[in-house]
């Protein structure tokens, strides 16, 4: 009888559980049984793995073998056990020594040649076993980066089943054949799902900071709407544009991620995970460190907004916005259903999806843009008289987003058509992105530096009990939004959003706490209505 034991890793979400790979041969009829609650794709290992031992030179064990994964009770799922289970049948056939084999946590999917395939959430599973405390993992060549991104963690990445063996046995290293030259490795297809990238709205990741074809500067006037979108950067508070058709609503949606500061190491793990689970990972760049964007299309489900699916649940568009901005363009167009479901996590910060084969929790702290038409035609004013929808037929278009959602949105402005005279102006622009993503990085650290100590680092996370215990606005500065309160204006809520919108524009001005005009400033982009305060955040120093 050969016994042989490794290690694997299952990902539920995109937390994982060190599975232990277990292998056993007994004399009897041939057969090869694979137990431990696995779904349809881990099956079908047993044929991938019968044929790739045999390509790669090895000779397959005619024995009653039998495979198991423990813990038992964990659903298992996903090619990347592959790597695992051959190397286990190996040592249980003494062609590689169990011992060396106990302490090793390896992932990838076989091909049957036996080559070394790719699979999603490499990072997660190898954090997952740092964490377990295994030194040494195993991993897709290709993907080698990725788990390199672990400190403390040992990287082999292997290219064949041939190359695993040799260095397991202590043999010479073979070296494999490479590609045509000029075709696409196809080793890589498995970093990237099919299709995903443009279901999402996914913009190519890396590039917001260094995008030349997205800069403020383009935005002819929208003052306002200007001042809004810095705030918004500075703080994490969530953004609401309306206004007619052309007006730039997108344009200044698209130039946000750029405003946004890079991201530091814990968030760039945690984003990358996220996107390593999803198939979004773009092959070459392990590490997102740049906030990303994405723009669903409204068409979206609300499955593909927070995620789910059938079987194993796979991460939505709020959790692929993770860090960076969620840009919900033509927002009544959305579902209510699909709207109303952001609720919790626009609040928590992520998002908590219940399945039979179990719960999983993804992160979901992101910056959301609203984008909507005053109407459904789109010409609605309070100054003219263009719209031709009848009233009733306004008040169902700006009734699909519910009161719940707004009073969510911590930052309301009205885009105003641009003027003929705007558009022929030919002198300097407005501010480009780099002069406001400077402000914007030096905001964030005057509140990080007053939130030092606290799990928050921006002012749109801290609770609105800390901000009234701990952090006071000046003696009389929130009369104004304490009337608004008692009038019905304001909720609870929405008094303590106007409060951490104040801290965002005192930091953004440079002052040690808000003022009146610093309270009546986020007063008045919170609830659109004018309270006789200049928006260019410069009137205000």
């Amino acid at each position: 009888m050969g016994f042989a034991r490794t290690c694997s890793v299952a990902l539920v979400g995109v937390e994982g559980v060190v599975v232990e790979v277990q292998a056993d041969l007994e004399p009897g009829v041939a057969a090869f049984t694979l137990v431990g609650l696995p779904d349809k794709s881990l099956t079908e290992s047993r044929d991938r793995v019968r044929a790739a031992v045999v390509n790669s030179g090895g000779e397959w064990p005619q024995k009653k073998l039998t495979v198991g994964l423990s813990p038992a009770s964990v659903p298992k799922g996903g090619s990347g056990f592959d790597l695992a289970i051959a190397s286990a049948v190996l040592g249980a056939a003494e062609r590689i020594d169990p011992r060396v084999l106990a302490d090793i946590v390896m992932i990838g999917e076989l091909g049957l040649d036996g080559r070394v395939r790719p699979v999603r959430g490499i990072l997660p599973a190898v954090l997952a076993a740092a964490d377990a405390g295994y030194e040494q993992v195993v991993v897709p060549e290709c993907a080698a980066a990725e788990a390199a991104l672990v400190p403390g963690v040992s990287v082999l990445g292997v290219r064949s089943l041939r190359q695993l063996i040799a260095v397991l046995a202590d043999e010479p290293v073979p070296e494999e054949d490479p590609d045509d030259a000029g075709r696409p490795d196809p080793l890589l297809a498995g970093l990237r799902m099919p299709g995903t990238g443009a279901a999402t709205g996914m913009r190519g990741l890396g590039a917001a900071q260094q995008d030349q074809d997205h800069d403020l500067a383009d935005v002819i006037g929208q003052s306002s709407a200007r001042t809004a979108v810095e705030v918004a950067a500075a703080g994490g508070h969530h953004l609401f544009l309306e206004g007619p058709p052309g007006t730039g609503k997108t344009m200044l949606a698209e130039r946000l991620p750029a405003v946004l500061p890079r991201l530091n190491r814990q968030e760039s793990l945690e984003v990358t995970a996220v996107h390593s689970v999803a198939g979004l990972l773009p092959p070459g760049k392990p590490l997102i460190d740049v906030p990303p964007y994405c723009a669903p299309h409204h068409s979206a489900t609300m499955q593909s907004l927070v995620g789910g699916g059938a079987g194993f649940a796979r991460p939505g568009a709020v959790s692929l916005a993770h860090r960076g901005v969620l840009f919900l363009d033509e927002t009544p167009e959305f579902g209510s259903h699909a709207l109303d479901a952001l609720r919790q996590p626009l609040e928590s910060g992520h998002v908590v999806i219940a399945r039979s084969a179990g719960v999983v929790r993804f992160p979901a702290r992101f910056l959301m843009v609203l984008a909507a038409n005053p109407c459904p035609c789109g010409r609605f004013s309070q100054r003219d008289t263009l719209c031709e929808c009848p009233p009733s037929a306004i008040r169902r278009y700006q009734a699909r987003l519910s009161g719940p959602l707004l009073d969510r949105v911590d930052l309301r402005v009205e885009v105003d058509p641009v003027s003929r005279a705007q558009l022929a102006h030919r002198g300097p622009g407005g501010e480009s992105t780099a002069t406001v993503a400077d402000r914007v990085g030096a905001a964030r650290e005057r509140a990080a530096a007053r939130l030092a100590g606290t799990p928050w680092r921006t002012n749109s996370e801290v609770p609105g009990r800390e901000l009234r215990n701990r952090w006071h606005a000046a003696v009389g500065a929130m009369d104004e939004a304490e009337r608004s309160l008692e009038r019905g204006v304001l909720s609870a809520r929405g008094l303590d959003r106007v409060l951490r919108v104040a801290w965002t524009v005192a930091d953004l001005v440079g002052r040690d706490r808000p003022g009146p005009m610093d309270v009546n400033l986020a007063l008045q982009l919170r609830t659109g209505v004018p309270r006789g305060v200049p928006m260019a955040l410069e009137a205000l120093t």
